[in-house]
């Protein structure tokens, strides 16, 4: 008989993150008073090589046996130059942070992140994008005693006007981006400059972004169906660029991936580069981001189109035939929007992003409606298949009355899907151009208001 009562949503509870050294002996997991699921991050030496979701009991043994795969993992192959660089060879880096100081105390805790790095010739620049100050501004007692952190203020808003504003202060041949909710590792920067050392001249770079918590559901479900953010997770180094078999007018709208040795190993949209990484963890030549012009200062949060400016100078880079390395091996770990209000504002704004990331692109170069227009079919195949899995995976979760059975399946230790995640960011996709030609009209406005200002 079909019911027809409500499907409950399983709601998953705090798992543990975990990192291990995969050159040593199993470490003894075991649940506790909190946590009954881990997340574990395998390493060897300083090189993540995988992750997997695993149930704990009070049993070591059980935790050990459902690692075997893990353990079993090695350094994916590196290419031939990929060896130590230098100090003296090394580019010189200025790592931007925009931010609004909506959460000072993740702030604290990245410029101490900061502080830690070792890489011999880096600034750091937090720009703050406030349009007004409070009176108990909190900003300068968290930077104080930050000997090497600059303040750039920028009262325009947006998130991208405040990365624009760290680009033109920037001093560095580099400019590496992360965000104030972000704790990024020791050997963070060491690989991006070792990265755009070697000879095979990249513009671009995308690193691996891990969760720092999942305590909470809308943590756990973000981590489980968006792979951290919106792709699947990879543990591979590879290379993107334009494919060069495609037609000169739309060249840059096919992406070729090729893995360390220089095969290629599959092809996608260039719209869809945001499974290869996000603004959370990027970096770029100087000289790349002056030739696409930064970013688009009508994206991103902070204006009516929410999102899409990482994604859109990523495209403009590979469009106009720049190549962008994803390595792994630059690892941020990112505090997850906590509750599910939250959550569902971020996938919608992803979705309403996305859709004003395509229409930015459309204005400034109008080849972008052939690459859209040979590549949207496929892409809203894969799109809906997508869909749909989250919808069945959800429903196969929630037909298991109990909830200690649907955990013993690692594919469903998150747990259900709630419904109102599933369409949040389809629900998006229609406000994307109208909320960008509202924003661009915001920003022609302040550049015009900026002209006559500096005329008089």
């Amino acid at each position: 008989m079909t019911s027809t009562e409500p499907v409950q949503t399983v709601v998953p509870g705090p798992r543990r993150v975990v990192s291990v050294d995969l050159g040593r002996t199993v470490p003894d997991l075991v649940a506790d008073y909190r946590y009954s699921t881990a997340m574990v991050v395998g390493y060897r030496g300083a090189v993540p090589v995988g992750a997997v979701d695993i149930e704990l009991t009070d049993d070591p043994a059980d935790a050990s046996r459902a690692l075997a795969s893990l353990y079993a993992q090695q350094i994916p192959d590196r290419a031939a130059d990929a060896v130590d660089v230098p100090d003296e060879r090394l580019p010189s880096i200025s790592v931007v942070v925009s931010t609004v100081v909506a959460r000072p105390d993740d702030l604290a805790v990245l410029l101490a992140a900061f502080s830690r790095l070792d890489y011999p010739d880096v600034e750091f620049i937090v720009v703050d994008n406030r349009v007004t100050l409070p009176a108990d501004d909190a900003l300068p007692g968290i930077v104080s005693g930050h000997d090497s952190v600059r303040i750039v203020r920028e009262s325009r808003p947006g998130v991208s006007a405040g990365r624009n504003a760290g680009i033109e202060a920037a001093r560095g041949e580099v400019v590496a981006f992360t965000d104030d909710d972000v704790r990024v590792d020791e050997n963070w920067l060491r690989v991006i400059g070792q990265r755009f050392a070697r000879a095979d001249g990249i513009d671009a770079l995308t690193g691996l972004i891990l969760p720092a918590e999942l305590e909470t559901p809308a943590q756990i479900w973000f981590e489980g169906y968006y792979g951290g953010f919106a792709g699947e997770r990879t543990f591979v180094p590879v290379v993107l660029e334009a494919a060069k078999d495609v037609p000169a007018p739309v060249r840059g709208s096919k992406i070729a991936v090729s893995d360390p040795t220089g095969a290629e190993i599959k092809r996608l949209p260039v719209y869809g580069v945001g499974a290869y990484g996000a603004g959370a963890n990027m970096a770029f030549r100087r000289a790349a981001l002056l030739r696409v012009r930064g970013f688009d200062s009508a994206l991103g949060t902070g204006t009516p189109a929410l999102g899409g400016e990482d994604l859109a100078t990523i495209v403009s880079i590979l469009w106009t035939g720049g190549r962008l390395a994803f390595e792994p091996q630059a690892v941020v770990h990112h505090r997850h929007r906590q509750t599910l209000p939250e959550l569902e504002r971020q996938l919608h704004g992803y979705g309403l992003g996305f859709t004003a990331m395509l229409t930015s692109l459309v204005l400034d170069d109008p080849r972008h409606l052939i690459g859209l227009g040979w590549q949207v079919p496929s892409a809203a195949g894969r799109f809906a298949k997508r869909a749909v899995g989250r919808v069945l995976h959800r429903g196969a979760v929630a037909e298991q009355t109990d909830e200690n059975q649907a955990a013993q399946d690692p594919a469903n230790l998150s747990g259900g899907y709630p419904r109102s995640l599933v369409s949040t960011e389809l629900r998006g996709f229609p406000g994307g151009p109208g909320a960008y030609l509202r924003s661009r009209r915001t920003w022609l406005r302040i550049g015009r208001e900026n002209v006559a200002e500096a005329r008089t």
